[in-house]
């Protein structure tokens, strides 16, 4: 979470009331403050000062703030506080959020804190922790409106009125029968402007729904292809099992992007953010790809050990080398971020392979062209030995290298996602590793074959 101009202003202030001040002072200072804003003040303090701030809210104040905070930072509060201090708080939570934090305790913690709960919360957590992470019924929430066929508009707006401040949202209304099975959606607009003794069958629409083990990433692709603010999920049967918010989609939206851009810079997705991640783990996440990609590398180095004889007969070569091994690599990386966004936002499709082939083809082919041109100019100023040899040496393998950058980082990511496997994982420093070594390959290749 960034930190608001708010926040800095207070923050010191803040500190200075919790050391001196009464926990009704504090409750009574904290009252205007937005949730996220506390929660804000939550992440930006020590153990003792949060111990202190959270302790002073009210119960339904503190379950505002602990919604507004990630999962790992509620569950230091449970450490911290125990659950006996905060369950009639946690209680008060979103379903969804509810199960998320229990589900990142330690087992003994989590149970004591469900021990705590009602029995309809406890068989709530219980159902919404049961299905896998990264599925829709791991987002979504169980405190949706559900209303009958026969129900009037007039009596649904009174059922509203009574359950409102107990669900997630009422802007999506969804139509059951007697045995849950999801017959409809009506939006609030809808309701308000339709006559009070029609019935929700006379007003609702088809449903558009997703199945209870969808992949998330699925789930907010329906969500923004059709622009709601909560889509169903459904069982087998189509048993209305609860909704996903677009609140909540966008929290996955966010963690998606972060676990693709994370795999692309080359490392293992964190499950915390950057200070939450503990040193040996945020080493390991690091360590495993750099030993890949240093072995990789070490290819190029067998490469060039190999071919000795090329390297001193013509030694200007060597001035090239790093600028060959960037300008292909650094082509490959440009052509794999471009499709892995692409296939990630349904831009390009899997089908599409034979033309991003054509256009990456034509694409390397101009810049290796212009890149090569360049590189005539730089071995013409800096005046090398044997020039038009090793201008066309070096120009023939930039147009190479590129071209073959292009392709290898634009097919890469299709390939991965054909067998099952997400596309990020062909990461730009993957891409560009590989195409090092082509570069260097290809670079002796030409050489040996122009100038010797």
């Amino acid at each position: 979470m960034n930190q608001s101009a708010l926040v800095r202003l207070v923050l010191p202030d803040v500190r200075e009331l919790l050391h001196e001040a009464k926990k009704e002072d504090i409750a009574r200072a904290l009252k205007p403050f937005h949730a996220a804003d506390v929660a804000e003040l939550v992440e930006r303090l020590e153990d003792q000062d949060v111990a202190t701030l959270v302790a002073a809210l009210p119960d339904g104040k503190r379950a505002e703030v602990f919604e507004q905070l990630e999962t790992p930072q509620c569950a230091r509060l449970v450490s911290l506080l125990g659950p006996e201090a905060l369950a009639p708080s946690i209680v008060r939570m979103a379903s969804d959020d509810r199960a998320r934090l229990v589900a990142a305790l330690p087992p003994e913690l989590g149970q004591r804190l469900v021990a705590l709960f009602p029995a309809d919360e406890r068989q709530d957590v219980a159902e919404l922790s049961k299905y896998a992470a990264g599925t829709a019924g791991a987002i979504m929430t169980s405190d949706h409106v559900g209303l009958k066929p026969a129900e009037t508009v007039k009596d649904a707006i009174d059922h509203i009125r009574q359950v409102a401040r107990r669900r997630e949202t009422i802007y999506a209304l969804y139509v059951v029968d007697e045995h849950d099975h999801l017959l409809g959606a009506v939006s609030l607009e809808t309701l308000l402007l339709s006559a009070s003794d029609k019935t929700m069958m006379d007003i609702m629409l088809a449903p558009i729904s997703v199945k209870v083990d969808a992949d998330q990433e699925s789930v907010v692709a329906t969500l923004r292809h059709y622009d709601f603010l909560a889509v169903p999920v459904v069982d087998k049967q189509g048993k209305l099992l609860g909704i996903v918010t677009h609140d909540d989609a966008l929290d996955v939206a966010t963690q998606e992007a972060t676990e693709d851009a994370q795999k692309m810079g080359g490392m293992a997705p964190l499950s915390a953010s950057y200070f939450d991640t503990s040193f040996p783990r945020l080493i390991r996440a690091r360590a495993v790809w750099l030993s890949v990609l240093f072995f990789t590398e070490l290819v190029g180095g067998m490469v060039l050990k190999g071919q000795e004889e090329v390297i001193h007969k013509v030694l200007p070569l060597v001035f090239f080398l790093p600028l060959i091994t960037a300008s292909g690599g650094n082509s490959g990386a440009q052509a794999a971020t471009l499709v892995t966004r692409g296939l990630a936002v349904g831009d390009i499709r899997l089908d599409d392979v034979w033309r991003i082939l054509r256009r990456e083809l034509a694409a390397g082919a101009t810049l290796g062209t212009l890149l090569g041109t360049y590189a005539i100019v730089v071995a013409w100023v800096w005046g090398v030995e044997s020039f038009r040899g090793v201008a066309l040496t070096v120009w023939i393998t930039l147009l190479c290298v590129v071209t073959a950058g292009s392709l290898l980082g634009s097919l890469m990511p299709v390939f991965m996602a054909r067998i099952g496997i997400d596309p990020a994982v062909t990461s730009s420093p993957l891409v560009t590793c590989l195409v090092d070594v082509l570069g260097i390959v290809i670079l002796t290749t030409v050489a040996g074959m122009v100038l010797l």
